[in-house]
């Protein structure tokens, strides 16, 4: 992956397009990604889903385990 300073990307912002659309390109500012490609976006997007998901399971398995009912649940949310 290309890795380029935001000073740069300002200064070659044509080239900076161009080389992006044959590699990923990451734009660094103060040590800081602050651009991906989206592919790599959508990666992270994607894997930050599934862990999330896997937590919830977890997290619902062991309420159920505990007791938790869909009565109990609806009472404790209710106004």
């Amino acid at each position: 992956m290309r890795t380029v300073s935001a000073t740069e990307a300002k200064r070659r912002l044509p080239a900076l397009l161009e080389a992006a659309q044959r590699e990923p390109v990451m734009i660094r500012r103060h040590n800081r990604d602050v651009i991906v490609s989206l592919e790599d976006y959508e990666s992270i997007r994607r894997n930050h889903i599934a862990e999330f998901q896997k937590l919830c399971d977890r997290i619902g398995a062991e309420a159920v385990r505990r007791g938790m009912t869909e009565e109990i649940l609806a009472d404790i949310l209710k106004d």
